[in-house]
């Protein structure tokens, strides 16, 4: 469950469109809503509307830049302020409408390494020399070397072995699910040493997954995958230099031992900095390997310069965050000097951008907001000696702006209006910047800005004929209040074409809720198909959120299934007074953590939702691996009421609506026995549930159509069924 991105896949699954999976549910077709469905689906194929945002490409001396609008390309001269239709744009270039990239696999590499499609999790198996002479491969347990002809072979490490659960020049799977691990070999830049991994499995338990269940033969997924407070991998990194033939072995903890869980699951006591070590990098002059490495808790960061000659490491920075959870992979952006960079922390509660040497000498914060967040950095100009960085400082924490700082931290400015969320692209020069803003009611424009932010041209306006032909609505914001009082949360509602407020609405809320995840934002999108049915299509946000500050995050540190439910049923509740809503036929689905979220909030608030669809559902963090869940819920052995609290079994008794489970058989990341456990409790306790499985089918959410075809009979045709009715 890694990090913000899977977010952003999980909020999309079943509102995207149901396409050819529709006519595989037999009954969802005679059902009320599908034929507004299929005409509104039809009718937004190609967008609901022609949308403002451009994406610029610059000429190099800044003078103009091109773009495509609508079908067609332009060039802009900045110097007579004109934009010249070049005529159509190339088949498949973007045309201000939105589209989706594809992602491939990996081609040939250097040394010789053949093309390799590297799975999710994983690291690739070869790798070539920066000079193209060489390759290091990993092959029986052990990393080997070879020349790009493949002559020479040679292995580098004998010890590697099935058996003895020892292996090098790969990762362990939690490294590269929860981690971002995709590489396990490095070599140096001048392609004389090569570092790698070691991983000792040893102490971790396999877990057993049966593939192939649909064949005539089925066979073993074996995959040692620590869970919750059990035993870690143990990671280590060694450096062979080709020239000399000599492997060093990296000192990642400072002559400290790899401090684990007891073997009698006692008391966790010593929690050594290095439990963790990744994000490998070599320094450009080759002399050292850079490395993060943390404690097993994840409240300690350090980032470390480890000699490529003794192994010895050193501390760069250091960071902590004693009540809740420091962010594994900081932001890191080195200058064209390679002895500076720059360096994202939340040190002061607050994510803000500080400036280093390569010696560890902070040289400037070149940030220090403390009521709201730095997003990222946009450019940097060494020669103008100015930052350019956006940070959510509009007129609430989802609207993005520019800013502009100097290298030294003074002169911090502003450059856009705090009224829109804004997408940016700086010239060369920084003499010009064009700027796409928005909010969740006006659609994308794009003008292009002077370099202190004075609107020069309007260059792009969305054409909302379509929209409105279609009698579209805009999405409404509202907002409401955390269970804790005093957090303002946003929520976002979409309504189906034909909204009639006179009548009283089902509603449909697609969430996630996993910590540091992002569900409003203040981009204008069109309403779904989905709303067509005959729903009001929620979204709901809890202090989970990022752009809040570190410290309401720790507000879910060691309670996931608590902070985060009991704000998005607040933010449910927010609505019940409206006279269309119908606070008895609320509806909620999601997947991964998104299916958690909506199996745990139907039995921990049965007034509040009367259905549920739950695809791939961590069901207790008991379950789950060791490296996401520590670092939200520490161990089970010392947080046994936190555990306890998001235990979905636990609830079991008090489901009253309707509950659909979905799980794969072939899901590796969150394993079937999630599901099956629920489903077990569910059964024990008296209560009827709908069960799908995916025959073979990986980390996934249930067919959509499925999903509908659920939720329509439950929650508009048959509604008496709610609730134990």
């Amino acid at each position: 469950m890694t990090r913000v991105v899977r977010s952003a896949v999980v909020v999309v699954v079943g509102l995207v469109a149901f396409g050819a999976q529709f006519q595989a549910q037999d009954r969802l077709s005679k059902m009320p809503g599908v034929i507004e469905f299929q005409v509104m689906q039809k009718a937004l194929q190609g967008g609901a509307f022609v949308s403002g945002a451009v994406t610029p490409t610059w000429a190099d001396d800044a003078k103009s830049f091109t773009y495509t609008f609508d079908g067609s390309r332009y060039r802009f001269d900045t110097a007579t302020m004109t934009a010249v239709n070049e005529g159509s744009a190339a088949a498949g270039a973007p045309a201000g409408r939105g589209g989706r990239a594809g992602r491939g696999g990996n081609a040939a590499g250097l040394g010789g390494c053949p093309p390799e499609q590297v799975e999710r999790g994983r690291q690739a198996s070869c790798v070539g020399a920066p000079n193209g002479s060489m390759r290091a491969f990993f092959k029986d347990s052990n990393i080997w070397i070879a020349s790009a002809d493949g002559t020479g072979e040679k292995a580098l490490t004998t010890d590697g072995s099935v058996e003895k659960r020892i292996k090098y020049g790969t990762g362990s799977w939690v490294y590269g699910e929860e981690l971002g691990q995709t590489s396990a070999i490095w070599w140096s830049p001048d392609s004389t040493k090569v570092a790698f991994y070691r991983f000792d499995e040893s102490k971790v338990k396999d877990f057993y997954l049966q593939l192939s269940q649909t064949g005539i033969q089925s066979e073993l997924d074996i995959e040692a995958y620590p869970k919750a407070g059990a035993p870690n991998p143990v990671a280590d990194i060694f450096i062979h230099d080709v020239k000399s033939g000599v492997t060093t072995k990296v000192d990642v903890r400072d002559g400290r031992p790899f401090t684990d869980i007891p073997e009698d699951g006692s008391v966790f006591a010593n929690d050594n900095v290095g439990h963790y070590v990744y994000r490998v990098n070599w320094s450009h002059d080759n002399a050292e390997l850079y490395v993060n490495r943390t404690n097993r808790r994840q409240n300690k960061l350090e980032m470390a310069g480890c000699s490529a000659s003794s192994g010895e490491c050193r501390v760069i920075l250091a960071e902590e965050w004693p009540t809740g959870w420091v962010v594994n992979s900081p932001p890191i952006q080195w200058l064209s000097d390679n002895t500076r960079f720059t360096w994202i922390s939340e040190r002061n509660g607050w994510r803000n951008i500080y400036l280093y040497s390569k010696a560890g000498t902070l040289i400037a914060p070149l940030t220090q907001h403390t009521t709201f967040e730095v997003v990222g950095i946009t450019k940097i100009d060494e020669k103008a000696g100015v930052v350019y960085y956006t940070a959510r400082s509009g007129d609430n924490w989802m609207k993005v702006q520019l800013h502009r700082v100097r290298l030294d931290g003074t002169g911090d400015v502003r450059l856009t209006d705090p009224r829109f969320t804004h997408t940016v692209s700086i010239s060369p020069d920084n003499a010009f910047i064009v700027d796409t803003y928005q909010t969740h009611k006006d659609p994308p424009a794009t003008q292009l800005l002077d370099g202190s932010g004075t609107v020069l041209k309007a260059i792009a306006a969305s054409d909302l004929t379509k929209f409105e032909q279609l009698g579209l609505r805009r999405s409404e914001q509202f907002t409401y209040l955390a269970a804790d009082g005093k957090t303002t949360l946003y929520g976002m509602i979409s309504f189906p074409a034909n909204f009639d407020p006179a009548k009283k609405y089902p509603a449909l809320a697609s969430v996630y809720g996993g910590p540091g995840s992002a569900v409003t934002n203040e981009n204008f999108a069109a309403p779904n198909a989905t709303a067509h049915y005959g729903f009001l299509m929620l979204q709901l946000s809890s202090r989970s959120a990022p752009g809040q500050g570190k410290r309401v995050l720790d507000q879910a540190y060691m309670k996931l299934g608590v902070t985060e439910m009991d704000d998005m049923a607040l933010g449910v509740k927010a609505l019940w007074s409206r006279p269309y809503f119908d606070k008895d036929r609320v509806g909620i689905y999601g997947t991964s953590y998104g299916g958690y979220s909506a199996a745990l909030s139907i039995l921990k608030f049965p007034d509040v939702y009367a259905a549920a669809s739950a695809s791939s559902s961590v069901t207790s963090w008991y379950h789950y691996d060791s490296i996401y869940t520590e670092r939200y819920m520490w161990i089970p052995q010392e947080n046994k009421d936190g555990y306890e609290a998001g235990n979905a079994m636990n609830f079991a008794k008090n489901l009253q609506g309707r509950l659909l489970i979905f799980y794969g058989t072939a899901d590796n990341n969150v394993h079937p026995n999630n599901s099956m456990q629920l489903i077990r409790a569910l059964q024990q306790a008296g209560k009827s549930v709908e069960v799908q499985v995916g025959p073979d089918v990986g980390h996934a959410g249930v067919n959509n159509a499925r999903m509908m075809e659920f939720f329509i009979e439950n929650l508009v045709m048959r509604p008496e069924r709610l609730r134990g009715a």
